[in-house]
């Protein structure tokens, strides 16, 4: 069990480097070396990002194994495994350019990312922090939102000095001599339900729910994650070539790209700010609206320059804020007990489409244009958002 004498704060810390550098390493690797795959290997983007997509696939298989294994052991154990997984895929993949022996590092560090980042982490917060667990979420989730400006100019910039090879092996590093060591110390072994804020929690209000009243809403928010990952996933994989394709050049579309981080983040800050006045359902419909909305001014400007701005912002706050949401609204809905489990179940459809958006949505572009894109991703965001909706009206919490 996690040491008393470790504070809240050294353990949001803690866990906020290791997401940052989980991330980083993991699911951000490929913004900033797959050029240097490429080059080193001569492989398509095919294999490239297919075995990419195969790690995604398997981090959902897993998902709710993973939460279940948290709730019977905690996060110490569970998620040093998934640093020491993550070692290993980068050290195999750092060793040797076979192409079956990438395939394979990447499906260890899918599992690495199912053990180490976000619904890992949230799932051990709240074993450690038993009230204003959504507070403490969202701290989590500000390191989180650097991953990618930390490690795609960090990434870039050791390959070019050091070589791929290289950087892999310094990835590796960072898994066995800084997240591990950090996971083993300020996370617990199993349940530490110590009081470290006195502030009741939403769940203190009302009974989580149980019985088919449970399983419509796990359906109606597995239902609004997976569409609103489908459209994230499809237009994060696509942004500039998509901003290209809508007429903008290189630059402006890299410039509106580069507008979705900071939004990201700010929109975290936000919550943290005003975010104990808004209820957890409430956050999900504010969180989920944004991207249509964001779609919406896009398109109805005709894809103008202006709205491009608008659009960057709302996308990367819409992003940020669900972030905070996929924690804590089952916290809000189900309860502590089974936490992880829950937050394993919600995932795993989220995954598995993410995994397929990027592939689904490039045959799209290349058979009509930027602009039906965008169309079909309005339809897609619509019918998340209103799923969202009807979980909010029908279990206000």
């Amino acid at each position: 069990m996690k040491s008393p004498d470790v504070p809240l704060w050294r353990v949001i810390s803690g866990l906020g480097i290791t997401q940052i550098i989980s991330w980083g390493t993991t699911y951000y690797l490929l913004g900033a070396l797959s050029p240097d795959f490429a080059a080193a290997t001569g492989w398509s983007k095919i294999l490239i990002f297919g075995a990419f997509s195969a790690a995604l696939l398997l981090s959902g298989a897993i998902s709710t194994s993973a939460g279940r294994a948290i709730d019977k052991i905690g996060g110490r154990r569970v998620m040093a495994a998934g640093s020491i997984i993550a070692a290993v895929g980068l050290l195999l993949m750092g060793m040797t350019s076979h192409p079956i022996f990438y395939v394979i590092s990447w499906l260890l560090l899918g599992v690495a990312m199912r053990l180490t980042t976000y619904d890992a982490a949230f799932a051990a917060l709240a074993h450690i922090v038993p009230h204003n667990t959504r507070r403490a979420i969202s701290y989590l989730t500000l390191f989180g939102g650097f991953a990618s400006t930390v490690f795609w100019p960090l990434g870039h910039w050791l390959s070019a000095r050091y070589g791929l090879q290289a950087t892999l092996l310094i990835y590796a590093a960072l898994h066995l001599l800084i997240c591990l060591p950090i996971h083993m110390t300020v996370l617990a072994d199993h349940g530490d339900l110590g009081d470290h804020d006195d502030e009741p929690s939403s769940t203190d209000f009302a009974p989580p729910l149980e019985g088919r009243e449970r399983v419509c809403a796990m359906v109606l928010f597995a239902t609004a994650l997976s569409l609103n990952g489908l459209v994230f996933s499809a237009i994060s994989a696509h942004v500039v070539p998509l901003f290209q394709g809508l007429g903008f050049a290189g630059a402006e579309a890299v410039t509106f790209a580069a507008f979705i981080g900071p939004a990201q983040v700010a929109s975290r800050i936000g919550d943290i700010m005003i975010g104990r006045h808004v209820k957890s359902t409430q956050l999900g419909v504010i969180a989920f609206a944004l991207l249509p909305f964001a779609l919406l001014i896009f398109a109805g400007s005709g894809f103008a320059t202006v709205a491009a701005f608008a659009f960057a912002l709302l996308y990367g706050m819409s992003n940020g804020i669900i972030t905070i949401a996929k924690g804590a609204v089952p916290l809000a809905l189900f309860g502590r007990r089974g936490y992880g489990q829950v937050l394993g179940t919600l995932a795993a459809p989220n995954l598995i489409l993410n995994s397929l958006a990027p592939t689904l949505f490039a045959v799209l572009l290349d058979r009509t244009s930027s602009a039906t894109g965008m169309l079909v991703a309005l339809v897609f965001a619509l019918l998340s958002t209103a799923a969202m909706v009807m979980l909010a009206r029908r279990y206000p919490r």
